[in-house]
């Protein structure tokens, strides 16, 4: 027979022993693989897009989730080798876009799959469609082929009387050669003569301005890891060489480019921690649609038109989004 006080005592060690019972059972915390292509100074802008969202959805980086980061640095043979350990860490989703998109396929069919940016994932074959992607890959696509056409059109807007166009292009990076078909194509519509630079490497960008001398009068540049990464040398030698320059992101701009026209890439990352946050909660990546961007951004670097010479008209600087003095 055991006494109150007894019976109190066994409570009480019961009550004290039970939370750590409890915690050595409770499931530990979602681990996200956070794969960049390029830097972290690259995606300085966009990671905490994506981070500042999951916290509003309340999923708080240390308390309940963990975000392991990689970095690719612009080389695809780092983006197999960060896939496989994040394999071997047994994430729960992968976040990641771009050239790392095929190792990430490569690696798994089961770890669902979240990309913040892709160019035309249909045409990639990284989903079956936009509406019903299929596998364990989703996400957001900037649609790059569609806007090529768009872009070339600002781009003769600002370089009245355009003849001679280059377009330097990663011809390792797929989206990167669609786009550069298209700008091609509606580039031969207008009756623009076509100068390709085709580089795999970062070595192989200062070589491509040499063989430019008075062959073009502006500069087209795809978006893929490699340009990013090396976008204020790209910015550099196209000054030097007086050619001005078309982009599809803002970010190569804010680095010394004359335009750009795109989607708001952290706009895109910001709406990657909503795909995280419902997966995280139990939906498929295969249920959920490839949404395409909402927000559109024509930015203009008058600083850099000063420098080339160039009088941007100012019917074109008031439809800017944004004019960079």
């Amino acid at each position: 027979m055991i006494g109150r006080r007894e019976f109190i005592t066994l409570l009480g060690g019961a009550a004290a022993a039970w939370p750590l019972a409890a915690r050595g059972q409770q499931p530990t915390m979602p681990v996200i693989g956070f794969l960049g292509t390029a830097t972290p100074s690259a995606w300085h802008q966009w990671t905490p897009a994506f981070v500042q969202r999951l916290r509003e959805l309340g999923w708080i980086e240390g308390r309940t989730i963990t975000i392991e980061y990689r970095w690719a640095e612009g080389r695809d043979e780092h983006c197999t080798e960060i896939m496989a350990e994040f394999i071997r860490l047994r994430v729960n989703v992968i976040v990641t876009g771009g050239a790392a998109l095929p190792a990430a396929r490569q690696a798994t069919s089961v770890v669902p799959i979240v990309f913040p940016v892709a160019g035309d994932p249909v045409g990639s074959g990284f989903v079956a469609s936009l509406a019903r992607p299929g596998g364990n890959i989703t996400g957001l696509s900037t649609q790059a082929r569609d806007l090529g056409g768009k872009r070339l059109e600002l781009l003769r807007e600002v370089v009245s009387g355009l003849r001679r166009l280059a377009i330097m292009a990663n011809v390792g990076y797929p989206s990167a050669l669609l786009e550069m078909d298209e700008v091609r194509a509606a580039a031969r519509t207008l009756g623009i003569e076509v100068a390709i630079l085709e580089i795999w490497r970062a070595d192989e960008i200062a070589p491509a301005f040499e063989t430019l001398k008075g062959r073009a009068e502006a500069l087209y540049v795809p978006a893929d890891p490699l340009v990013n990464s090396n976008r204020i040398r790209i910015n550099t030698l196209a000054q030097g060489a007086r050619l001005p320059t078309m982009y599809g992101f803002r970010e190569y701009v804010e680095a010394g480019g004359l335009v750009s026209y795109g989607p708001n890439i952290p706009d895109l990352f910001r709406r990657t921690g909503d795909y995280v946050d419902k997966i995280l909660r139990g939906a498929k990546p295969a249920d959920l649609p490839v949404e395409q961007p909402t927000k559109y951004d024509f930015v203009i670097n008058l600083t850099t038109a000063k420098v080339l010479g160039l009088e941007i008209p100012p019917t074109l600087l008031a439809r800017a989004d944004e004019v960079i003095e």
